[in-house]
């Protein structure tokens, strides 16, 4: 099975801009049309590396840190999908880059909703992996208990490689984490709200998603017009490592249509 990061190391394509309050922390990879790459909660750039080689064959790669992931900072000390999007829109700002195409893992794949619904014309198309329109009771407990030691040792693992300033920048990420437990207004998408999407969308969904039941993925699908949808047989949250999975080349063939 893929790992869900790639070990840290120095890497010369990354680059860090600033804007407002914060550094935004971002890497290239590959030419040709842009496809931007967003994370999940408590994931980094390093999230994509497994997909990188594949996908840099096709595309321009802008791979970023979410705000207070990775190397980006978040001197507010407080996340929502809804200024992640706004953040990302900065970034592409800073490159010159209206539109484009954008994959997004988890929380990911929510600010990639916020964009598609506050500006839809810059995205061509998109692939949502494992997001969701709403939190859902579920996924509430999970996120309201979230603690470093009750995290999957996998989760952890990862937290571990993506916090570049440490078990402060930890701490930080559960405490944004457990707040959006209680945060109603964040991620809210009726289903007017999702029509108003004009991106060619591919939801990735696996059926065994502990978070975001498959009855949420297959209400997105009939909301976004010319979706398409794909659910994965045994999938957890984020079901795309798997090697038997063939993500990256159903993905690129979709963007590509």
């Amino acid at each position: 099975m893929k790992t869900k990061y790639a070990p840290d190391q120095t890497n010369p394509r990354g680059h860090t801009v600033r804007f407002n309050d914060m550094e935004m922390y971002y890497e290239e990879y590959g030419a040709g049309k842009p496809l931007v790459l967003l994370h999940g909660f408590g994931g980094c750039t390093q999230n994509w590396h497994p997909f990188i080689d594949e996908l840099s064959q096709r595309r321009r790669l802008i791979v970023a840190d979410l705000r207070g992931h990775g190397y980006s900072t978040n001197p507010g000390n407080r996340f929502t999908h809804r200024e992640a999007a706004d953040d990302v829109f900065r970034l592409l700002e800073k490159l010159g880059i209206d539109t484009f195409s954008a994959m997004g893992m988890s929380s990911g794949g929510m600010a990639l909703l916020h964009m598609a619904t506050s500006q839809p014309g810059r995205i061509d198309a998109m692939v949502l992996i494992s997001a969701t329109s709403h939190f859902p009771d579920q996924a509430k407990a999970i996120m309201r208990r979230a603690s470093f030691n009750t995290m999957p040792p996998d989760v952890r693992e990862m937290y571990r490689a993506c916090a570049k300033r440490g078990d402060e920048q930890i701490r930080q990420l559960i405490a944004q984490f457990n707040a959006l437990s209680e945060n109603s207004d964040d991620m809210h998408f009726t289903a007017q709200d999702l029509s108003a999407v004009t991106a060619r969308t591919l939801i990735v969904h696996g059926d065994r998603d502990n978070f975001f039941p498959v009855e949420i993925p297959v209400s997105i699908y009939r909301a976004i017009p010319d979706a398409a949808l794909w659910i994965i047989p045994g999938g957890d949250h984020v079901p795309v490592y798997d090697p038997a999975i063939p993500f990256a080349s159903t993905a690129l063939q979709f963007l590509d249509a």
